[in-house]
């Protein structure tokens, strides 16, 4: 038998951990990559997302709610990078019309 723990970390620092992630990825790929390929490599980033997020909540040892600090994690990442797109899309249309 096991003993539970006392004081159990919370999980909201790996969650916010898998956003910042996305959102320095996400930069990355808007300003290195060249503008075709800025889609491809946005579900790259996106891919790495959720893998940090299985990985990170993994390490947390917990199995209560490990689905919903994935789904949070990952739908979190998944909007960061949304925004991110969408502010590159409207940046590129901007560029073009000048």
């Amino acid at each position: 038998m096991t003993t539970p723990e006392l004081a159990p970390r919370r999980p909201f620092g790996g969650i916010v951990a898998v956003w910042v992630f996305a959102a320095v990825v996400g930069i990355a790929v808007a300003l290195f990559v060249p503008s075709p390929w800025h889609a491809t490599w946005m579900t790259l980033a996106l891919a790495a997302s959720v893998i940090l997020a299985f990985v990170i909540q993994l390490a947390y040892g917990r199995v209560q709610r490990f689905i919903q600090r994935v789904a949070l994690s990952s739908l979190g990442a998944l909007l960061v990078l949304g925004v991110i797109s969408v502010a590159v899309a409207l940046s590129s249309l901007i560029a073009g019309s000048r």
